[in-house]
């Protein structure tokens, strides 16, 4: 890598040449780059985030790291002898920080990626807080926590009490004595009424669609039916769903003994948030202190914006890992590489096709946005 005196993190306008730039150093960008290193290929790794984690060291203190949901190990090294019972964000903040240190993977942080766009003979231009590198190829590993979703409702901004999103969830604690209404189908939103339902003083759950509970073991043969369904939504061009979307929520003990309970009764989506709670079609109110939104996350991509690799539909079309409209770019821990596991296939994936990406480059053969449609004439 050439880093001179004008390089990145000087304040000067000039460029760091690299192979490869990986913007997000969670699970996904982590698999990215070994399998860069173990490859050889001359790269860097840029994280907003403060230490090493990714979004888990974000996690409520609630969330143990025994009652996390199909954490896989990093490829090359385990995770073992955790104690189930200590946070989550701890556990896997260590184990992710002791990866980076045992396989030499130099991440710098925190720096924020503002853009990426094309630049002169085929590269790629990384604008960050540290200055700006010019790649021929990118690593996307930006996950989605960093664009919690919150939907509008009439009349949400007159809620007198107090509205907050998983993203900023402190745990059950906070809500002792409170009248909290949880909004959300998924996986986050179960856990947090679980909770929430021990200290408070009444609860409410309610989604746009009926819950779907999965009883029964999720083996192999399920991962790859729901992935199916994820990959085909996202070559189409289609924003990727949630996981829960294609596979159900787990039944479980404490699910169980939710749903037993009446905790875990679902109401469907109200009509109107008022000063003091909310208020159905058919007439029905709640009167609420809090309403927690748990409602998801969208893909962080903004910062891919000028490249215009968006379709009509809003999503960005991924085949394999490469983006549809630029060869350049891969977009892993996105679509159906969402998960753990396939995210540390995902980065085996993306660095098989960048070796091959980077061979005809120095053939000469040229590479970039695929011939008849450059980039700054794709449809935003």
């Amino acid at each position: 890598m050439r880093d001179a005196g004008t390089g990145a993190g000087s304040g000067l306008d000039a460029a760091v040449d690299v192979d490869v730039v990986v913007v997000g150093a969670g699970q996904a960008g982590l698999s990215g780059a070994y399998h860069l290193a173990r490859a050889g290929i001359d790269h860097v790794v840029l994280d907003h985030a403060p230490r090493p984690g990714g979004a888990w060291q974000f996690r409520w203190p609630s969330l143990t790291y025994g009652r996390v949901h199909g954490m896989h190990a990093l490829p090359g090294m385990e995770l073992t002898g955790a104690d189930p019972l200590r946070p989550s964000s701890e556990v896997i903040g260590e184990y992710f920080a002791a990866y980076e240190e045992r396989f030499g993977l130099r991440v710098r942080r925190p720096v924020d990626v503002s853009a990426v766009r094309a630049g002169a003979d085929g590269r790629l231009l990384v604008e960050s807080s540290a200055g700006t590198w010019s790649a021929r190829a990118l690593v996307n590993a930006t996950g989605t926590w960093d664009r919690p979703f919150w939907p509008r409702y009439p009349g949400q901004e007159t809620f007198r009490g107090r509205q907050l999103h998983t993203a900023n969830y402190p745990g059950p604690g906070e809500f002792a004595g409170a009248r909290v209404i949880v909004v959300g189908g998924g996986t986050s939103a179960v856990q947090h009424l679980l909770e929430v339902a021990e200290v408070a003083a009444e609860t409410t759950w309610v989604t746009r669609r009926p819950p779907v509970f999965r009883d029964g073991s999720f083996g192999e043969a399920e991962g790859r039916a729901a992935v199916a369904l994820v990959d085909e939504r996202v070559r189409r061009g289609l924003p990727p769903q949630s996981v829960v979307s294609v596979t159900g929520l787990p039944l479980n003990e404490a699910v169980r003994a939710g749903l037993a309970s009446g905790v875990l009764d679902r109401r469907p989506v109200f009509d109107r948030i008022t000063p003091f709670g909310a208020v159905w079609a058919d007439g029905s109110r709640v009167e609420a202190d809090v309403v927690l939104w748990a409602t998801g996350f969208r893909a962080a991509v903004d910062h891919l914006a000028p490249l215009r690799l968006r379709e009509p539909g809003g999503g960005i079309r991924v085949e394999g890992t490469r983006a549809a409209r630029d060869e350049r770019v891969h977009l892993i821990g996105y679509g159906p590489s969402a998960s753990t596991v396939g995210a540390n296939r995902a980065g085996g994936a993306a660095v098989r096709e960048i070796r091959r990406l980077l061979a005809r480059d120095r053939a000469g053969e040229g590479v970039g946005a695929p011939a008849g449609d450059p980039v700054g004439a794709l449809a935003a």
